[in-house]
């Protein structure tokens, strides 16, 4: 497959969102002069906005969706092609779309993100969310709808029960607690609140004694756990598409049909066993089950069936490969990933990859492990950039800072949420052990230490001690002499460590 009726460019790559385009970007600030193509399925691209370096570490930016006549515009040097990709021949460097043209590189990214592991195919009652037209049609289904069932534990589900308001929702998560991804259950406890239709008063520091995770057993778990009772107040995409920003539900009313402010009910420790439309379920045992009627019906793996207007299915991405894995010999990790070096190179020649379809196969730093979020697709982007450019101009490359620390701002139920390095204790196993300090309603803070130092840290609420923390891990001081000072509310951390 030459490139008979289409250009070979400099720099072919795939993908619109935030990864391929500040690829893009760099590439163009390293090689003004560099011919680089862009192979987007959509009309628009994702763009980093508001870009802000809080720390060393630490980035906050916002992510805006642009037609790509934007980046045209900014870049004189970019041709976009708008059409999907149908196949890679890496053997004859070359691309074919989906409308028959064949375009040629010399060297080719792929960042081509992930797509939804929807719980079924083609039924219009369960819905993915993952870019800008999915959520438009979830907003045009809420509005009609009085209980919805939300499935998936990830960072789209937690926003989007926060987020829901006229409407009842069920949240079937399969953890022991909401939010298992990015936090862990001491956390998640301190979030329930939020949900609650009477936000609760805020109560005076509460300050946790250290313990140690060595024992899993009851006691250490189950003390946060929220219980199965309370009332509480990912998804992904269509084959085309980028993905949504961080504040993807902002600008779009998400109200459902009922003049109520929020009900949100969690099913914890289950997931979803059958989907009935109403047809198949007035045909089932379960008929008995359900009080009134629904256009579907979800049977969870807890017994518990429940009627509704809509299926949210947020359970995560897996890496979009798809169409290029045929006829080549990519090495893909366990994850489904495109297997990448330090440098981002895949194992086909001159083909890079990064952000969701990529898996980082080089040895990690310590404190450092890849998480498919918006700080690391635009980190990876960026820095395949730098390394393609490199390349060619034959300038050597350094891994770059931002894979020596694990870093992410989010938001969460209003809350500002900063992880740091192993936040959660990954990959540590009973090596390690916990400080904690609470004060309800105000903020949750939570560091890991291994041997007297500072692994990881999980800051909710204006706490103010990101860099402070940053600053610990990376120097790996020994911290053993603070002891429980390290946490108290009447001891200024910031000044001891000035």
């Amino acid at each position: 497959m030459a490139a008979k009726n289409g250009k070979t460019f400099q720099f072919v790559i795939v993908g619109g969102g935030i990864a391929g385009v500040t690829c893009i970007e760099q590439l163009s600030s390293q090689i003004p002069s560099a011919d680089v193509a862009l192979i987007t399925a959509g009309p628009h691209i994702k763009a980093v906005a508001n870009y802000k370096q809080v720390s060393r570490a630490l980035e906050e930016f916002d992510v805006e969706e642009q037609p790509s006549s934007v980046l045209e515009e900014k870049f004189p040097n970019l041709t976009v092609i708008h059409s999907p990709v149908k196949s890679l021949d890496t053997e004859s460097h070359s691309l074919e779309t989906t409308d028959g043209q064949v375009f040629g590189y010399e060297k080719l990214c792929i960042c081509s993100g992930g797509r939804p592991k929807l719980l079924t195919q083609d039924n219009p009652y369960v819905l993915g969310i993952r870019d800008t037209d999915s959520a438009q049609e979830f907003q045009r289904h809420l509005s009609t709808a009085k209980r919805i069932v939300v499935v998936g534990n990830g960072g789209i589900a937690l926003e989007l029960v926060y987020e829901v308001e006229g409407c009842e929702v069920i949240w079937a998560v399969r953890d022991k607690a909401i939010g298992n991804t990015f936090f862990d259950a001491g956390a998640a406890q301190f979030l329930i609140p939020s949900l609650e239709a009477n936000k609760p008063e805020v109560a005076g520091p509460c300050k946790r004694p250290r313990y140690t995770t060595e024992d899993k057993a009851p006691g250490t778990l189950h003390t946060f756990t929220a219980d199965r009772h309370s009332r509480v107040h990912d998804a992904g995409p269509p084959e085309s598409g980028s993905a949504l920003g961080p504040d993807w539900h902002e600008g779009i009313v998400l109200r459902g049909a009922e003049q109520v402010s929020c009900r949100v009910s969690v099913e914890y420790q289950c997931e979803v066993e059958k989907i009935f439309t109403s047809e198949e379920f007035l045909n089932s045992p379960l008929k008995s089950d359900c009080v009134g009627s629904w256009p579907v019906y979800v049977l969870l793996t807890n017994g518990k069936t429940f009627g509704c207007d809509l299926v949210v299915s947020a359970t995560g991405v897996v890496p979009n490969t798809e169409p290029f894995l045929h006829g080549n010999t990519f090495a893909v990790a366990d994850d489904g990933g495109l297997q990448v070096d330090d440098h981002m190179r895949t194992s086909e020649s001159d083909v890079y990859a990064a952000g969701d379809v990529c898996t980082a196969c080089w040895e990690h730093s310590p404190l450092w492990q890849q998480m498919r979020l918006w700080t690391q697709a635009r980190q990876m982007g960026w820095y395949a950039g730098r390394c393609m450019a490199a390349h060619v101009l034959t300038e050597t490359i350094e891994l770059d800072f931002c894979f020596e620390l694990f870093s992410h701002i989010t938001k969460f139920f209003n809350y500002k949420v900063v992880l740091l390095g192993k936040f959660n204790g990954q990959g540590l196993g009973s090596e390690h052990e916990l400080l904690i300090r609470c004060t309800k309603g105000q903020e949750y803070i939570k560091v890991v230490l291994s041997g007297g130092r500072m692994v990881g840290a999980v800051l909710i609420g204006e706490t103010d001690l990101e860099e402070t923390f940053e600053n610990l891990i990376l120097n790996q001081m020994d911290l053993t002499p603070y002891g429980e000072d390290l946490l108290n509310p009447n001891v200024d951390i910031e000044d001891y460590f000035d």
